[in-house]
Order: C-alpha cells, then sequence, then structure tokens
C-alpha cells in the first residue's frame, strides 16, 4: 500500500512539474490575417440547349428530319465539329408513347432537344439563322465553364494566400516587427463559382422569329473568387 502510495506521489510531482515548466514557456508570437483574390475570365466552354420542334407550313408539315439537316449543316458550316452537336432529349405531348403517336397521328408534332458545345457565341446566330424559325421552340444556355478552370482556381488561391502575407509584413513593419514564417494556413471556402445556366443570358436565346435578335454580345466573364486565413510567426 505504501509502496502504491509513494508511486502516486512521484507521478503527482512529474506532473506538476511539467505543467510548471508548460506554464514558464512564452507565448507564440503570431499574426493572424485574411487575404484574398478574385479574377475574371471568359468562358470557352458553353452549352447551347436548342429545341426543335415539327410545324405545319401551311398544308405541309415540316419534319424533324429537315429540321435536323438544317442544323446539322450550319453547325457543320460553322466549322464546329459533328461531335459538340448531341441529342439531349426527345419528347413530345405523349411523353411515355410519341413515337408510335406520331405514327399512327399525322398532325402529332414531335419535338427534340440537341445541346450544341461552343467555344463562345459568335457564330450562334449564323447557326440560328440556318433552321426554319418556326421549327425553333426554344434556345437556352444550359451551362457555361472553363476548360482550364482548375488551374485559375489554382492561381487565384496563390493569389489570396500571396495578399495575407503582404498584409502581415505591412502591418508589423508599422510596429518594426517581421514575419518568421508561417504557422498556420486555412482555406475559406468562397468559390461560388459552378458551371450552372444563368438565366439572365439563357432569356436573351429565347425562341424568336429572327435568330439575329439574339444578343451574343451579352455574355459576362467568370468570376473566380478564393480567400484564405493565414498564421504568420513574428520575429
Amino acid at each position: 500500500m505504501k509502496k502504491v502510495m509513494f508511486l502516486l506521489a512521484g507521478l503527482f510531482v512529474a506532473s506538476l512539474s511539467q505543467a510548471q515548466q508548460t506554464d514558464n514557456k512564452p507565448p507564440v508570437k503570431k499574426i493572424e490575417v485574411t487575404g484574398s483574390a478574385e479574377i475574371e475570365i471568359t468562358p470557352d466552354e458553353i452549352y447551347l440547349d436548342i429545341a426543335l420542334r415539327e410545324f405545319k407550313n401551311k398544308t405541309t408539315k415540316v419534319e424533324m428530319n429537315t429540321l435536323e439537316v438544317q442544323l446539322q449543316k450550319a453547325v457543320k458550316e460553322a466549322g464546329i465539329p459533328a461531335s459538340d452537336l448531341t441529342i439531349a432529349n426527345v419528347f413530345g405531348t405523349n411523353y411515355d408513347n410519341w413515337w408510335s403517336k406520331k405514327k399512327k397521328d399525322p398532325d402529332f408534332m414531335a419535338r427534340k432537344q440537341y445541346r450544341l458545345k461552343l467555344s463562345n457565341l459568335d457564330k450562334v446566330n449564323d447557326i440560328l439563322g440556318a433552321v426554319d424559325a418556326e421549327g425553333i421552340e426554344s434556345v437556352n444556355i444550359s451551362s457555361y465553364t472553363h476548360s482550364k478552370m482548375e488551374d485559375y482556381r489554382k492561381q487565384v488561391k496563390t493569389k489570396a494566400l500571396q495578399a495575407a502575407k503582404a498584409k502581415a509584413t505591412y502591418m508589423l513593419e508599422a510596429i518594426g516587427n517581421t514575419i518568421d514564417g508561417v504557422l498556420e494556413v486555412q482555406e475559406i471556402n468562397t468559390d461560388n463559382y459552378s458551371d450552372v445556366p444563368p438565366a439572365v443570358f439563357a432569356n436573351s436565346f429565347a425562341r424568336s422569329a429572327n435568330a439575329e435578335s439574339a444578343d451574343a454580345s451579352s455574355f459576362k466573364k467568370i468570376k473566380v473568387r478564393a480567400e484564405v486565413r493565414a498564421v504568420f510567426f513574428i520575429k
């Protein structure tokens, strides 16, 4: 029993000595700051949804095949690879049985939606203008991004950290001190960009009897933003 008591007493003294040594350590001299950066880039991957719809031209019905040929030809003449034009959806008023209904009902108007990948919007008016206006039900920008988006994200995060270091440097210089290495860096999630459809641009490409009314010059740039929290040692 005495041996146990002595052992416990020894552990207590050792713990007390360690605590005193810890308390005697000088506090870490540090400065905590935030840094942010933002860049604007022009999208080079724009996805355009083009919905085609059969229609009657007086007594003659304009079939889907005709509209598709017009669109495919326009895309080819614009110098866009055929692989960048894909079928996004096929539908009609009867979503479950539209094809069989089309065969039985000659007045049934089928619809088909294409997705066109573009590097810019310069040729949109020419492409849409080559398709019968009545056959274009709607045109919308479904999404957009940049092929080097990850590189831009890295770039803006680097600039944000550099901004944090610059801030810590001039703040310490004001009181005659300098930084002495970094203690901690934390990324703050402020990059709200994602390749989602911007409604403001989709509206500018709504169906029109005159395809040239589409405003291809109104497309805005993508803003990529980053913010970091950094802690630096003070020399």
